[in-house]
This record gives structure tokens, C-alpha cells and sequence, in this order.
């Protein structure tokens, strides 16, 4: 299991670019990011897509369009998803999730759980806790 520690948001380009080696070190394209409302599911996504060159101003959560499609520097898109507002399977599967997950681009998900049944079998699941003292813990297996 790794694990990456953030203690002040000030950590947050260091602990997106350890994210980054150990998903290419782990080959996966799909991320689902689990933690509660307000954890920094969004903030972290949002600086791992700037290691990935997409410019600082571009990424932001698609809570209301629940897909945003970045560019950076890599010769595909980054797409983001945010599925807080997805009620069911049928409506994800509406969207053509599965569509995506399967494009071989990397697909960032919030609230992933609500559609777990279609996430790929090699979906990499970063679980972010929020510690007492207010900093974060990554855990993945």
C-alpha cells in the first residue's frame, strides 16, 4: 500500500506529483477519489492535472457540467469527473461513462461509488482521510 501525506496545502504539488509517478509506475487510467465532502478530492485533481501540464486556471470540478475535458501535455485528453449529482447507473450509463473509462485516457473520478459497477477492474482507488489536525492522508493500494 502507498501512502502520501499532506499536511498543509502548501504540500499539494509535491503529494500530486508522487500521485502521478505511482500511477504511471501502476499503468491505470482510470482514478476513482474517495473521501468525504470537502476532503479536497477537487484540489488534489486539480494539481495533478497541473503536473500533467494542463494550465493552472483550466481545472476546476465539473460539479454542474460532471465532465470537464482538460489538455496538457500529454497526447490525450484528461477528463474529470464529478458524480455527486449522478442519482443512478442508468443515468451514468446515459452519459457514456464507459465510453470514456475505456478511451485510454486518463479519467479523474469524484463520488466514483455511485457508479461502481461500471468502474474497469484495474480502477485505481485513492482514498483521501481527513486527520484531526487537518491535514490529509493518501492511501492507495
Amino acid at each position: 500500500m502507498t501512502t502520501i501525506e499532506i499536511s498543509t496545502i502548501a504540500d499539494i504539488d509535491s503529494a500530486a506529483a508522487k500521485l502521478a509517478d505511482a500511477l504511471e509506475a501502476s499503468g491505470a487510467t482510470v482514478v476513482a477519489f474517495d473521501g468525504e465532502m470537502g476532503a479536497g478530492k477537487t484540489t488534489l485533481i486539480s494539481a495533478l492535472c497541473r503536473k500533467m501540464g494542463v494550465a493552472d486556471d483550466m481545472a476546476a470540478s465539473p460539479t454542474f457540467a460532471i465532465i470537464n475535458e482538460y489538455s496538457g501535455s500529454m497526447p490525450r485528453p484528461i477528463y474529470h469527473f464529478d458524480l455527486y449529482r449522478i442519482e443512478n447507473i442508468e443515468e451514468a450509463l446515459d452519459l457514456g461513462l464507459d465510453d470514456y473509462f475505456y478511451s485510454g485516457s486518463p479519467c479523474f473520478i469524484e463520488w466514483a461509488e455511485r457508479i461502481e459497477p461500471l468502474l474497469p477492474d484495474d480502477t485505481l482507488h485513492v482514498a483521501i482521510k481527513v486527520n484531526a489536525d487537518g491535514s490529509r492522508t493518501l492511501t492507495m493500494p
